[in-house]
């Protein structure tokens, strides 16, 4: 079978990639299959489906495929590797979609490459279908991210802390090109290497770059903004990656790589969940920080490419990375005002907010449940006391409340229209630990019905007649999940 699928990054030089092909399974079954997706993509889910199996565990690749597996470096918790590469993916192509926009299509899980650095090449299920799960959600809730298109199980274990079910995700990217891409050619002094993939970068995502006195530096403050914009969205839904390494920075500003990354469900700034990291590098709070981190990275491979005298090119560089983190927190601020029904910037909206992120810290309040109830208790004061129950000081709450209302009612925007902004501001659902562990767990022992209707769930979170459903009520203590992991 044939996708039209195109080799944008198959035509650049040899030394960006290694021609690999998938390596057989002995069993692929379909698990899930994204007829949606399919359809964007401009592929028709009645024929793929059920070639989906052996075409997307890679036994039967697409007869276009041009498979093969890309190298990159990265810092990884800030120590530098200088070579990477897709240790257990595998880009099959490119899908020019119905839209206009280039998509890659990827095999994660497609077995080894000369980049597998000892690894098996290969995936298990659990994290397969993790990725699956949440970043759909995501994409629901309204967040730039890659998607999935299926999973396939692959009928043989994989070795981890114990033997588990292999399976295959067919990844969808605007590209897979990461801030460690750059970092590979730079860390070998291949300046043409450089030069060559940030005309591609700006062919394929920033052509408007290509027009200006300073191709480079344009890139870089299109990726910064649009990174700014990310850790923002992330933010406003409590979602923390887990691992922000370079080589999991996309310069296309979509969410990548969803390994050890979660939810919160108390509010609090230092929530850490990757079993990895013992230090925090990664909590929720760093994340502005770590990103304007991972950016720096980014700057110092295009320094040559930005201006010949490098204290030049220095100076010019800080000027776009400098203003990473105020351009996030003005983004999470104007987040916050919709999250909370004002219209417009007013003064002391940036002190009211900092005062319900405070008082929930201090209460353990659940992130997602107090913004949703505050949705429900702006559209009726009846619905007020759900909202207070999840706060233990009572009188903080209580002042805070009143002073909500006071800039509800002098907002000049017509209230209906605010209440609309703010139910789709705050989602009722979204993909807490306990319910995606779960989920996997019955999925790993052959039960595929909890991840179905989880999915369902998911792929709607704004939904009001999910506000009293089991998948709205944040864990008991016995319940929560504190430990997420990378899945290699």
């Amino acid at each position: 079978m044939r996708l039209g699928l195109q080799h944008s990054y198959a035509t650049l030089p040899e030394r960006f990639y290694a021609r690999v092909a998938p390596t057989p399974v002995p069993d692929p079954k379909l698990v899930v299959f994204n007829r949606g997706l399919a359809r964007k993509l401009g592929l028709d889910p009645e024929l793929l489906e059920p070639q989906a199996a052996a075409m997307l565990s890679g036994n039967r690749p697409p007869e276009d495929a041009n498979p093969i597996a890309m190298a990159y470096a990265g810092h990884q918790f800030g120590g530098f590797v200088p070579s990477l590469g897709d240790g257990r993916a595998i880009l099959l192509g490119e899908l020019h979609a119905p839209d206009g926009t280039l998509r890659d299509l990827q095999l994660k899980g497609a077995g080894l490459t000369p980049f597998s650095r000892g690894g098996d090449g290969r995936a298990a299920l659990g994290p397969m279908l993790r990725e699956y799960l949440i970043s759909e959600a995501m994409h629901a809730l309204g967040v730039p991210t890659t998607r999935s298109l299926a999973v396939v199980t692959t009928g043989e274990p994989v070795f981890r802390e114990s033997a588990l079910p292999g399976a295959v995700l067919t990844r969808v990217a605007a590209s897979h090109v990461r801030v460690g891409t750059f970092q590979y050619f730079a860390a070998r002094g291949d300046q043409e290497a450089v030069h060559t993939l940030l005309r591609y970068v700006i062919a394929r995502h920033y052509p408007e770059a290509s027009d200006v006195e300073v191709p480079a530096l344009a890139v870089l403050r299109s990726v910064a903004q649009r990174q700014a914009a990310l850790i923002a969205d992330w933010m406003l839904l409590g979602f923390i990656h887990g691992v922000m390494n370079t080589d999991n920075m996309a310069v296309a500003g979509e969410t990548i790589d969803y390994g050890p990354c979660a939810f919160m469900d108390p509010y609090d700034p230092n929530t850490v969940f990757s079993s990895i990291d013992h230090r925090g590098r990664y909590g929720f709070g760093n994340q502005p920080a770590i990103a304007q981190w991972n950016l720096a990275r980014l700057a110092e491979t295009l320094l040559p490419l930005i201006d010949p005298e490098p204290a030049k090119a220095v100076e010019l560089a800080t000027e776009v990375i400098g203003p990473l983190i105020a351009q996030s927190d003005a983004r999470f601020l104007a987040g916050m005002r919709r999250k909370l029904g004002l219209s417009a910037a007013v003064q002391g909206d940036a002190e009211l907010a900092r005062r319900l992120l405070l008082i929930m810290e201090q209460s353990h309040a659940d992130f997602t449940l107090t913004f949703r109830r505050l949705a429900l208790a702006a559209q009726s004061p009846e619905a007020e006391p759900p909202l207070r129950e999840l706060f233990a000081t009572e009188t903080d709450i209580t002042s805070w409340l009143q002073d909500w209302r006071t800039l509800m009612t002098n907002d000049p925007e017509p209230l209906d229209k605010r209440l609309t902004a703010m139910r789709t501001a705050n989602p009722a659902v979204i993909p807490r630990n306990h319910r995606v562990q779960a989920a996997l767990d019955a999925a790993e022992a052959g039960d595929y019905g909890p991840f179905h209707a989880l999915l369902d769930v998911l792929q709607r979170p704004f939904d009001a007649r999910l506000d009293k459903s089991e998948y709205a009520r944040p864990p008991d203590p016995s319940e929560r999940v504190l430990r997420t992991f990378c899945g290699t």
